[in-house]
């Protein structure tokens, strides 16, 4: 206090900068003065450190309103290296993903790891594991897993409710994850939910939705008092067609998340500043841009300490040049620059992949069925079509047809070597030869694989098992690149240039064979996610989400 009223010098005092005030979104020409990391005051202050940000642009850190970790491929401790050096100074995850492969042991020890990074990482429990009764992950949550996990202190709330047709029907198992008594804040995953299906899904306690691909479904979310995520992912680019609702209707109710996005994209173009850098670049204005940026996505998650240079709040400050790059001088985690550290991975979260004996065979279709159903792969999009093809049968197969751009999907259960394999075809690869394979597989993490050839498809899961999980090309019966993610198979223990460059040299590589999706691998990871319309596969079979039900493969 005695600081606070000028009595006593500051720890810190950042002078001669423009402050953001995201409450009015005026810029006011004052010194912040900084005592054991939290922001006590704004005006004429002493310290005894001053930083001199003389004509720079003084914001809060960025807040990701919703995204997962392990999609970055990063341990937590690269993760936080690489996005804090973009202005990210705090995230809001669902770890949904390594909860599919380790359960909530997985949670509590990623938990456990972020206690000492300088990054603020808050955590939803995730809610959906698995997402369906369609996929297969190392086991499903319980309503008590998810009030254990409440239980933790950087537990905020429930993670996106995926399935969307369960609570619209009020399945009772469903309901009880959002009525624990222990939290009132739920994410939504509601994709394409309109009208009453929509009055519903808000009425059973669900507060936001990142899935809006459209600014007519967006509004209506938002009229009904929904909180709208506007997402920029790998593949999920949905920012600029989300934009109008912020032009006509301003920034309530509007935050920014990245939800999955790899290495290339936060290494290339960067993190929560590069979406509050396209907004500006398509006529939003800074100051609405870095509100949605900072307070929203902070206000709606009750982070009462974050989002805001003000007294009180946590001392989590970006020194701008400009307003128009928004790639950070300098940046301040609790007055100080971010201090790193290495966190250790223990054994049993690397021993991930358990497969029973395949090969070849394991992945042959008997001819059959005059028509067959084909997952259509949409560029930029979660979405897929389905279309209906004529097949092509050799030796009383039904096998890949690259002439007409037909490969071959499969999902192998990697969690209990169950030996249960799902088979389907995709169009709009453009695959010409050879295969390429993932444990990264949205969202219970088996192997997800497309692929023209039999062998190669074999030989991707083979060698996957090998190595712990991670990617694989194969080609001429045999892996000839890859990218070990030997945490839990989704995340890599080496720094984020090295992933960003092997990713980079394998989407080159599969380039060459063909391959004309962009994101491919993120795009791959996401075809087996049976709660995103309209075709998917998991190692059960083909999934018709609009349906929520297995279907054939063949269409007599």
């Amino acid at each position: 206090m005695a600081v606070a009223r000028g009595d006593e010098p500051a720890d810190l005092v950042l002078s001669g900068g423009h402050v953001l005030s995201v409450f009015t979104k005026e810029w006011l020409d004052v010194d912040v003065a900084v005592q054991h990391g939290h922001v006590v005051g704004l005006g004429k202050y002493d310290g005894r450190q001053t930083l001199d940000v003389a004509g720079a642009y003084l914001v809060p850190g960025f807040v990701d309103a919703h995204m997962h970790i392990e999609s970055s491929k990063l341990m937590v401790d690269e993760f936080a290296r690489a996005v804090l050096a973009h202005g990210t100074t705090a995230v809001v995850a669902d770890p949904h993903e390594i909860a599919n492969v380790l359960g909530t042991d997985g949670i509590h020890w990623l938990l456990d790891c972020c206690e000492d990074i300088p990054l603020d990482v808050f955590v939803m429990a995730s809610s959906c594991v698995p997402a369906s009764h369609f996929e297969s992950p190392r086991r499903p949550f319980t309503t008590g897993d998810i009030e254990s996990l409440l239980r933790r202190s950087r537990t905020i709330g429930i993670a996106e409710m995926m399935n969307f047709p369960g609570v619209i029907a009020g399945d009772a198992a469903e309901l009880a994850k959002l009525t624990t008594g222990l939290t009132n804040h739920v994410d939504g995953h509601a994709p394409g939910v309109r009208g009453p299906a929509l009055n519903a899904y808000i009425a059973a306690g669900i507060g936001s939705d990142h899935e809006a691909i459209t600014f007519e479904e967006a509004l209506e979310k938002r009229r009904l008092g929904m909180w709208v995520l506007l997402r920029e992912a790998s593949i999920a680019r949905n920012l600029r067609d989300l934009l109008p609702l912020v032009k006509q209707h301003g920034t309530d109710r509007c935050a920014f998340c990245t939800d999955d996005r790899e290495p290339d994209f936060i290494v290339e173009q960067g993190h929560i500043n590069q979406m509050v850098r396209v907004a500006v670049e398509e006529g939003i204005s800074p100051e609405d841009a870095l509100v949605m940026a900072t307070i929203n996505p902070a206000t709606y998650h009750r982070l009462w300490q974050l989002g805001a240079i003000a007294p009180g709040y946590q001392a989590d400050i970006l020194v701008l040049d400009d307003l128009k790059s928004f790639h950070p001088r300098q940046v301040l985690k609790r007055g100080a620059p971010p201090r790193h550290v290495k966190v250790d991975v223990p054994e049993w979260v690397r021993q991930t992949v358990s497969l029973a004996p395949l090969d070849a065979t394991s992945f042959r279709i008997p001819a059959g069925p005059k028509k067959i159903r084909v997952m259509r792969v949409i560029p930029a999009q979660l979405l897929t079509g389905v279309e209906v093809v004529e097949p092509r049968v050799k030796e009383g197969c039904v096998v890949a047809d690259p002439a007409r751009d037909l490969v071959k999907i499969a999902v192998v259960e990697r969690h209990h070597a169950s030996g249960r394999v799902g088979l389907g075809f995709a169009t709009n690869v453009g695959l010409k030869r050879g295969a390429f394979a993932s444990t990264v597989a949205h969202d219970a993490h088996n192997i997800v694989i497309l692929g023209v050839d039999d062998r190669d498809m074999a030989a991707c899961a083979m060698r996957l098992a090998e190595i712990g999980g991670g990617i694989v090309v194969a080609e001429g019966g045999r892996a000839v690149e890859e990218l070990p993610l030997p945490i839990a198979g989704l995340m890599s223990d080496r720094p984020l240039t090295e992933v960003h460059e092997r990713l980079r040299s394998m989407e080159r590589r599969l380039n060459a064979m063909g391959v004309t999706m962009a994101s491919p691998f993120m795009t791959l990871s996401f075809l087996a996610l049976s709660v995103i319309p309209e075709l998917k596969i998991t190692d059960r079979g083909l999934v018709d989400v609009s349906r929520f039900e297995l279907v054939p493969l063949g269409i007599e």
